[in-house]
């Protein structure tokens, strides 16, 4: 199968390549609303700190048409490794297939999210995802 970003990873390998590698970076690319509702990853313990940047923008869900400028904006160059993260791995891809397609060489979507998918009951963090690999993580 051909990508069109560098490739997918577990929540494990994610949180794996940000430990073994200074030039790697999370990006958090879900919405205000979640970040401050449900939680977002803690890489305290890495001592790096989580980029956030809305992929798409809350509550209308419209494609956040600064999201190139604000990538622009951070310590990240063309050749970082840069892993995106969203609910469930959806967003992220779309992130990182649009920033690849902009010249960044290595993006990465963490395919497995913070929530991960849903269980027969509809709910979240109960089948992968960041959160149910007990990967660090806080809230409020």
């Amino acid at each position: 199968m051909n990508l069109d970003y560098a490739g997918d990873l577990s929540p494990r390998e994610t949180w794996g390549k940000i430990k073994e590698n200074a030039d790697c970076f999370l990006v958090d690319c879900r919405t205000s609303a979640e970040w401050s509702l449900i939680g977002v990853p803690d890489l305290d313990s890495l001592e790096k700190k989580v980029i956030f940047i809305e992929w798409q923008i809350f509550p209308t869900m419209e494609k956040n048409p600064r999201f190139l400028q604000e990538i622009s904006e951070t310590d990240l160059k063309k050749n970082s490794k840069i892993i995106f993260l969203c609910r469930s791995g959806a967003r992220s891809r779309s992130a990182a297939e649009f920033l690849t397609s902009h010249g960044y060489e290595s993006c990465f979507n963490c395919s497995e999210g913070f929530e991960g998918v849903h269980d027969n009951f509809g709910h979240r963090s109960k089948v992968n995802g960041w959160k149910f690999h007990n990967l660090p993580w806080k809230q409020g």
